[in-house]
Order: structure tokens, then sequence, then C-alpha cells
């Protein structure tokens, strides 16, 4: 997945890479581009959070994001991408990952939601590209955390995380995850 506001660009090129990776080793890959979506806000209606069970809840809107989390759940593993601004995501990464709320148990009354799954059933890789160097991003910028965020919600377990920069510093920088909850550079 990517949300590159700029097709083309260092995000898409990082995930395309991984992707390759995945495809030389035999895997069956596409991309989604959430430019390209139909995705309305979130309206915090919740009643996709309102069922209780190990089940996703539906969302009430008709537009992208049942096809989208459709296919993620076909997934054995995902990418997760976006380039940054004002040191976070972008805001159609936002808008996707606000709409993800489905995947908890939270009935009114209650103070916080309860995840749905406890275990992760996919791995996640993920992405972040900025014009500042890549190695910088998990120091100064909320983009891990909310990749992370993103990838538990859709029952993922990131197991790499890469931070790619665009020209001067055009390198991309992947990280494994260490222990703990931050990222260990190991290669």
């Amino acid at each position: 997945m990517s949300a590159a506001i700029a097709r083309g660009g260092t995000t898409d090129t990082a995930v395309e890479a991984i992707l390759e990776g995945a495809r030389e080793k035999g895997a069956e890959t596409q991309t989604i581009y959430l430019t390209c979506q139909h995705l309305e806000f979130c309206t915090n209606c919740r009643e996709c959070a309102q069922t209780p069970g190990p089940e996703r809840g539906k969302c009430a809107q008709l537009d992208d994001l049942e096809s989208i989390l459709t296919q993620i759940e076909a997934a054995d593993a995902v990418v997760l991408g976006s380039s940054m601004n004002y040191g976070s995501v972008t805001a159609i990464f936002r808008r996707f990952m606000e709409r993800l709320i489905g995947f908890s148990y939270w009935p009114w009354g209650e103070n916080i939601p309860k995840p749905r799954k406890k275990r992760p059933t996919r791995k996640a890789v993920l992405v972040a590209s900025s014009g500042i160097p890549g190695f910088t991003i998990p120091l100064f910028t909320g983009a891990p955390s909310t990749l992370r965020l993103t990838a538990k919600m859709l029952g993922a377990k990131p197991v790499a995380a890469c931070g790619s920069a665009c020209p001067p510093w055009s390198k991309i920088i992947c990280f494994r995850q260490g222990p703990g909850s931050g990222l260990g550079a190991s290669g």
C-alpha cells in the first residue's frame, strides 16, 4: 500500500523495491494506491465497533474501504508506505488509519477499544520517506509509531522498516524490528 501524494516518487520506489524482492521469492503482489481510492473520513459513529466477536466490524460508509481491507486480510504480508508531511504520515494515510476502528470492539460506555484479535496473523514492512535523511525518520518524527499502530490494527507484526530520503540523501535505509517499541538498525 502506498499513501504517497506524488506517484512514482521516493515512497513508491521503496515500496516497489520491497515488492520486487517478494516477487523474486515467488510471492504474488499487488499495490494499493490510497490516492486512487475513494475513502471517506471516519464519522465516529462507531457502528463498526459495536458488535462483539473476533471478526472485523463493517463500516457503514459506502466507499472503497471494504475492498481494500478484504485484499489486506487475504494477504500473508503487507507493506505500508507513506511519505511524510509535517513530521508524520500523509493525510490520506491518516484517513485510512482512522477508519480501522472496526478491528476493535468499542461499545458505547467503554473508555477504550479492545482489539478483536490478540495475535498478529501476517507480517508487515513499514516504509516512510522524507526530504530529511532516512535514518532520522525514527528519531525525529511520528511516522514510525503511526505505521506500527496501523500494522497492529490490520493484524500484522512489523518485521522491518525502511526510511527513504529524497535527493541529496537518496538512499533507502532499512531496519529490522528491534526489541521493544523502537527500531533497531541491523542492515
